[in-house]
């Protein structure tokens, strides 16, 4: 196995960074250092979120705003919820799996956040433009998708909470139940 080691992307070129590893058809789990009130070795929550650059500054602002800064991991896939269910990449699937797990194991997680979003252009790429052809349509498609990858988590680690959410252009989050 090759092990591939970044330095920090520099200033500006965070993009390029998630581009490269997008292209190494991988998952990547950006694990943030605990500080503050948060054991050494925890997080309180893995984080699954699309790649999606133009939320990059939201979905920060948001778990920031929850609280949660330095206290969560963050696994990135394309279409979030869709990514990690598609048959097409079923290999994303289990890297997702695995990232929970060893979230499980090394950052004693007890919380699994999945936030899909609006205007995924991976949900237009995977299920075709019906599946978003408007608003109801597009929240019944990301709906059925993260309650689909809820359930799996669940029959898996019954122990683990599960949040979803759909996050609009703006930052705004529409909880689901």
């Amino acid at each position: 196995m090759n092990a591939c080691i970044h330095s920090p992307p520099a200033a500006g070129s965070r993009r390029r960074f998630l581009q490269t590893i997008a292209l190494g058809g991988g998952a990547v789990l950006l694990s943030t250092l605990p500080s503050g009130g948060t054991k050494a070795g925890q997080a309180g929550v893995l984080l699954l979120t699309c790649m999606d650059y133009r939320l990059t500054n939201e979905v920060v602002a948001y778990m920031d705003g929850r609280g949660l800064r330095d206290n969560y991991d963050h696994v990135v896939l394309a279409g979030a919820s869709l990514g990690a269910l598609t048959d097409r990449y079923p290999e994303w699937g289990k890297t997702f799996r695995d990232h929970v797990g060893i979230a499980i194991a090394l950052h004693h997680i007890h919380k699994v956040m999945i936030i899909d979003h609006r205007d995924c252009g991976a949900y237009r790429v995977f299920l075709g433009e019906a599946a978003v052809k408007d608003v109801a349509t597009e929240t019944a498609s990301h709906t059925l998708y993260l309650h689909k990858l809820r359930d799996a988590l669940k029959a898996d680690h019954p122990e683990l909470e599960v949040e979803l959410g759909i996050m609009a252009l703006d930052g705004k989050v529409e909880t689901l139940s």
